[in-house]
């Protein structure tokens, strides 16, 4: 790579005068512009050794990859003359002037208490949906199952106990949750969540005499808000007791003084209050769906994605658990969000699919194909930031697309019974009788999405996309190149595999499950990711240290055989500065496959607010014929974990 070409490409790309403040990581540029609109995304794309953009946090990031990025970031500033600052440093800058957002302060909160816990949902809406299938008349047959084969009625009665403990518990559920978001001890948040559903608890009708006051005994099972506010209660006393008594004491009394103190404000006002709010803000949603109907619906469809580019959606798990716990009371309908959740990421995904069809830049199918089959499974951002949205028009026909397939969902009555994937896998969690018609619904939505992008990209954007986003070969060069291919072919017939180790142990699973664009979208190349369940970090092969940053979080390791190999620890863990890591290589050492790298404190890395997963990438993917994760969850360190392919 000529590094200071790079570095011109990008300063001609972004603008001179419109650059702010620059700083790198192991794997990208991380600029603050003044204007984003102002930039060339044409000529950062036609680069072959530019792997990609994106923007997130207020950060223009071009993607360029280990050992090169910093040789360019080093040309890049002595052409500038901007001063070299570290990636918090530029956060900082980034976010200098964003103003406080009070709404998506709220959006975020309420996304980190209830995400965690989206997991149990998720089982006992399965299980919940597994049971309907067991119970529900006409769906095999006149009776049904447990009618038409009783000896499975006791595998029904099981299966209902486990998929209703997740939402009579909530309480306990998002105590835990919202304890550790409101920096309380999150077995005590677990605690006022068994007080408010503990069985003791005699109903409404009950009450307690305290003192001449009547206090009911309302048992709060499948109740969200009132648990909420609670533990904020809880989070509140504790830390200020933590802060006003003695040491002595404090183990003792912090704790006793803080739930009782909580448990009866919760009895006698919070319980009472809120319950009612979280009844009325349950009882309109209902109202809004059954009033509105497939036209309230279309319209919900037509607006998610473009809620999922603001990430207001985050709030989304909030509602929907309320709508799941009434329905798990049998007072519900079911979760329609979910439904029109289902329909936008097909669409989504479908849009991308026609792009691919569309262009002719192998560079921009490689990214349709992997993020379309990704927000196929449910997860879109690869698809609309990286694709839709830089094309715009595809963004907007999948829009369409949302919203046809959401309105004919609603006319059809279809609604979840669980969360789970929001895309082709959601059949998993609707309700049984809504199936065939969910099906029908995302065929909509994709058949739509697909048929609009595709013909208003060929008549009318053909240059832009077709043309314009890579360079058409002219025959004679085709055939070269697969003369070429053939030659090479015929000089070496015999494939050679390589297999790169698990550098920790931990429960391996796909790069594109990641959080993190850079590698979910596989921009810097095929690979796998891990979660660790340990802190020490191996060499997956035998080779010569590349890239062993100061920072500690990423290594760059030439294999001996050829595999270029990025070992990335965390995801922004660069922002820690080297805090929690230790090294035992540098750059330019020999290592054997097997031997100690460095290590990471991971409760550190969590305490600091990251993401803890390991990628290991085969950063020159391109050279290989083939680069595959190799089956298997739980692995040790010096375990196979990726098979690269060659000729």
């Amino acid at each position: 790579m000529d590094h200071k070409k790079v570095a011109e490409t990008v300063i001609e790309a972004v603008g001179r005068d419109n650059l702010v403040a620059a700083a790198h990581c192991a794997t990208r540029l991380r600029l603050v512009l003044k204007d984003d609109s102002k930039v060339n995304m044409k000529m950062l794309d036609s680069d072959p050794d530019i792997k990609g953009t994106f923007k997130t946090n207020g950060q223009f990031q071009i993607i360029i990859g280990p050992g090169d990025v910093n040789n360019v970031y080093d040309e890049l500033i002595k052409m500038t003359g901007l001063s070299e600052l570290s990636t918090d440093d530029l956060k900082q800058v980034a976010q200098k002037d964003q103003k406080f957002n009070p709404v998506m302060a709220f959006i975020k909160l309420l996304s980190d208490i209830f995400v965690p816990i989206i997991p149990a949902l998720v089982a006992g809406g399965l299980l919940m949906a597994l049971n309907n299938f067991l119970t529900s008349p006409r769906l095999f047959g006149a009776k049904s199952v447990v009618q038409m084969a009783p000896n499975v009625k006791g595998l029904s009665e099981i299966i209902q106990v486990m998929s209703a403990a997740p939402f009579i518990f909530m309480p306990i559920l998002v105590g835990m949750s919202a304890a550790k978001r409101f920096g309380a001890n999150q077995f005590l948040g677990a605690t006022i969540g068994m007080i408010m559903t503990t069985p003791a608890l005699g109903g409404a009708g009950k009450f307690w005499d305290i003192f001449g006051l009547h206090v009911s005994q309302t048992n709060y099972q499948y109740q969200v808000i009132p648990v909420l506010v609670a533990v904020w209660l809880l989070a509140f006393l504790e830390k200020r007791f933590h802060k006003w008594l003695p040491s002595a004491v404090d183990f003792t009394f912090t704790p006793l003084l803080s739930i009782m103190i909580t448990g009866f404000l919760t009895f006698t006002i919070i319980g009472p209050v809120f319950k009612g709010v979280s009844d009325a803000i349950t009882a309109a949603i209902v109202w809004l769906y059954n009033t509105t109907g497939a036209f309230g619906m279309g319209i919900f469809g037509l607006s998610y994605s473009a809620i999922v580019t603001t990430g207001l959606h985050q709030s989304f798990p909030a509602v929907e658990t309320q709508l799941l716990a009434e329905y798990a009371r049998g007072r519900g309908s079911g979760d329609f969000i979910f439904v029109t959740a289902c329909m936008a990421n097909v669409a989504q995904g479908a849009a991308t699919f026609a792009i691919y069809f569309l262009t002719k830049n192998e560079k921009v199918k490689g990214l349709a194909s992997s993020s379309g089959v990704s927000a196929l499974l449910g997860i879109t951002e690869p698809a609309l930031f990286g694709v839709n949205l830089k094309y715009k028009f595809p963004f907007f026909c999948a829009l369409i697309g949302a919203g046809v397939g959401a309105a004919f969902a609603g006319l059809m009555h279809v609604t979840a019974a669980a969360l789970g994937s929001a895309g082709f896998l959601g059949f998993l969690s609707m309700v049984p009788k809504s199936i065939p018609m969910w099906a029908l619904s995302v065929a909509i939505s994709f058949i739509v999405a697909f048929v609009l992008t595709f013909v208003y990209g060929k008549r009318h954007f053909k240059e832009d996309v077709v043309e314009e986003s890579g360079t058409v070969e002219s025959a004679g060069d085709q055939v070269a190149q697969q003369e070429k291919a053939e030659q090479i072919i015929k000089e070496d017939k015999e494939l050679h595999d390589e297999v790169i180790a698990a550098p920790v142990s931990g429960k391996a699973e796909s790069l594109k499950d990641v959080k993190d664009p850079v590698f979910s979208t596989e921009a810097m190349g095929k690979g796998a990711a891990m979660v660790p369940s340990e802190g020490t970090i191996y060499s997956p092969v035998t080779g010569e240290i590349t890239v062993a940053y100061e920072t500690k979080h990423a290594y760059g390791i030439k294999s001996d055989e050829g595999a270029e190999v990025l070992i990335h620890i965390g995801i922004d863990t660069v922002n820690m500065k080297g805090e929690g890591f230790t090294s035992d290589v540098t750059q330019g050492q020999h290592v054997e496959k097997g031997e100690k790298l460095g290590t990471v404190d991971l409760d550190a890395v969590k305490k600091a607010g990251y993401d803890t997963t390991v990628m290991t990438v085969i950063t020159n993917t391109a050279s290989y014929a083939n680069v595959q994760r190799i089956d298997g969850v739980d692995k040790k360190h010096g375990d196979d974990l990726i098979a690269v392919t060659k000729r």
